[in-house]
């Protein structure tokens, strides 16, 4: 816990990040052809997760300069949850995710720079591994009794704000297509939970071929969520033209 705190006290986040609940909510979606995340991934190096995480960067720095709030300087720390459960363990115990928390390069102004600067923070977590990474908040689960979950539960969600600014989450699907009804669900946009004292938090699934971004914003702080999905489509056609113009 010490060590994710000291590693968020040089980190400046955006005002527009983080609220008083209004205890409402409001969602957005759009969807990104995955052919044209392969493309950029293909043209930069990385993985497809490090092309969707800074798709995200830089849509937060073209919403919060639309919107007036100024993107300059702004590096929030997105908590990226990541499984820690070991393959073919019999009987699993406790939480098996931990995340890895990681600037987003909100304040850089190019595009395939904020991309490298998301690949190598990836791959240094990667090489601590979910074990040894920042990833304290979900590794609290496994060593807290249950009667210390019941008391600091409410402790743990006002202080969530303090080790991390947003939540930028993968939601694996399967690779075939799901049905509702008897009838082919053509879309499937992931929806996660949204922290006490944040506004926005972020989600990402692949499904038959296309990238689905889901969004959920307190809905009082946030009234230009349309806005920000429209920019995630942006920030893909932009680099799209820088890698392959």
């Amino acid at each position: 816990g010490a060590a994710v705190a000291r590693s968020t006290l040089d980190v400046r986040s955006s005002p527009a990040l983080a609220c008083e609940s209004s205890g409402s909510r409001r969602t957005a979606g759009t969807v990104i052809d995955l052919d044209d995340v392969h493309r950029v991934r293909k043209s930069v190096g990385g993985t497809v997760n490090d092309v969707l995480i800074a798709v995200v960067a830089g849509a937060l720095r073209r919403w919060l300069d639309e919107r007036g709030d100024g993107s300059a300087g702004i590096a929030p720390r997105a908590l990226i949850p990541v499984s820690r459960r070991r393959p073919r363990t019999a009987h699993p115990q406790g939480n098996r995710l931990s995340g890895y928390l990681m600037r987003l390069p909100v304040g850089e102004r190019d595009p395939l720079a904020r991309l490298t600067t998301v690949r190598d923070a990836m791959d240094r977590n990667k090489d601590a591994g979910p074990h040894r990474g920042a990833g304290a908040v979900a590794l609290l689960a496994d060593h807290v009794p249950a009667l210390g979950h019941r008391l600091g539960g409410p402790f743990v969600g006002q202080a969530a704000r303090l080790w991390f600014d947003v939540l930028v989450t993968s939601v694996p699907l399967p690779g075939f297509g799901l049905k509702l009804g008897g009838n082919q669900l053509g879309a499937v946009f992931p929806l996660a939970p949204l922290a006490p004292g944040h506004s926005l938090a972020v989600a990402v699934s692949t499904y038959r071929g296309r990238v689905h971004y889901g969004l959920v914003a307190d809905g009082a702080a946030v009234p230009d969520l349309d806005r920000l999905a429209l920019a995630l489509s942006e920030e893909v056609e932009t680099l799209l033209t820088v890698c392959d113009p």
